[in-house]
């Protein structure tokens, strides 16, 4: 009776430790099951950036409409006479330093037309600021607005512009400031009393600088739409920057060529020199111009325009503007055209214009009479 009794207890144990294992082993396969990761994303091309820009070529020739720095002050002003205006319509530019080519050059005054009807030249000028010398570009405006208060001379004598006004649509002159000759017609003659001090200094602020800051009217005026230097202009600045005796260094801040009659027109009648000028205008030519002049006032030796020693202009001696010379001509040529190279020294080939003074020293031969002489006497 008790062996049945215990047989029969141990069923419900063996049963719960089968149902115990079948648990853990469906346990265990439900912890493995795992899920798949996602695909990757598909790759995507992504341009590479494109490689920075090279630097800008270095800059050689200021052009008028670029603004430029220096580190040391333009030199003063030159004194020089205004050349006659040449006709109705053109309108004075005074002349300025410019800086290129590791130095400043002169730019001459000029005789331009306007862009267009009712516009006035505001003048470039000089500023220091922030240690540096900056040249502020000139404009064309319907007013004539702030340039530094230097004093051009012409008219803009530092704040506006006292040497003519439009009236309708023709530039009226005003014969107390500006050279005009009978080739212009609408004038009239109103004395213009400078009240600000006359001074040759080229720039504005900095040691030596003319103390000046812009007036109310001309801040006004400075938000004004205004047009840029025209073709003539910039090509006038470029003319002057290629001419090796426009140099400051070269002319000791006298230039030879200080004002012209037109734009670019360098080798023109009616060019003006600087006073002081250690040239004539025309010795600031350059090499194989007709006409060319040395720095002595005399043409250099085997260059197209050469003249003998004895020519107009004494050694050491600038010649005179407006003043002739005593240059050889050759018939319906101008002055010095039809002359080529030669040697230094050595007189002229025919056909040259210096041939006819080199005539008499081509006549060595006078001593034959003599031995015919020496001859008899024998």
């Amino acid at each position: 009776m008790s062996i049945k009794y215990s047989v029969n207890s141990r069923l419900p144990l063996a049963g719960a430790a089968a149902i115990l294992s079948a648990a853990t082993v469906l346990g265990g396969c439900v912890v493995r099951a795992t899920v798949p990761p996602p695909p990757p994303p598909p790759r995507v091309y992504v341009q590479p950036a494109p490689p920075p820009p090279p630097p800008p070529a270095a800059y050689v020739a200021p052009a008028a409409d670029v603004e430029v720095t220096a580190n040391e002050a333009p030199p003063p002003l030159p004194d020089y006479e205004q050349p006659p205006c040449p006709e109705d319509g053109y309108m004075w530019t005074p002349g300025y330093w410019s800086w290129g080519g590791g130095g400043y050059y002169w730019v001459p005054g000029t005789w331009v037309q306007p862009p267009q009807v009712g516009l006035l030249w505001t003048p470039g000028y000089w500023g220091f600021v922030g240690g540096v010398y900056r040249f502020n570009v000139g404009y064309w405006g319907p007013h004539v607005g702030y340039y530094g208060g230097v004093n051009y001379g012409f008219g803009y004598v530092g704040v506006g512009f006292a040497g003519g006004r439009w009236v309708g649509n023709s530039f009226a002159y005003n014969r107390a400031v500006l050279n005009v000759n009978v080739n212009v017609h609408n004038t009239y003659n109103e004395t213009v009393v400078n009240r600000v001090s006359v001074t040759k200094v080229s720039y504005n602020g900095g040691p030596g600088g003319v103390a000046a800051v812009p007036t109310a009217q001309e801040r006004a005026w400075s938000s004004e739409s205004h047009v840029p230097p025209t073709g003539a202009q910039r090509s006038h600045v470029q003319e002057a920057f290629r001419n090796p005796a426009l140099s400051a260094r070269a002319n000791g801040g006298h230039p030879a060529i200080a004002a012209t009659p037109r734009p670019g027109a360098f080798n023109a009648p009616g060019v003006v020199g600087a006073h002081g000028a250690n040239t004539s205008p025309g010795a600031a030519q350059r090499g194989g111009q007709p006409g060319q002049v040395g720095q002595n006032g005399a043409h250099p030796p085997g260059q197209a325009g050469q003249v003998g020693q004895n020519g107009a202009h004494s050694p050491g001696q600038p010649g005179q503007p407006g003043q002739a010379n005593n240059f050889v001509r050759t018939p319906g040529q101008p002055n010095g055209a039809a002359r080529t190279q030669g040697q230094p020294g050595q007189p002229g080939q025919p056909g040259q214009g210096a041939a006819k003074p080199a005539k008499p020293a081509a006549k060595p031969q006078h001593p034959k009479p003599e031995e015919k002489r020496g001859e008899k006497e024998k």
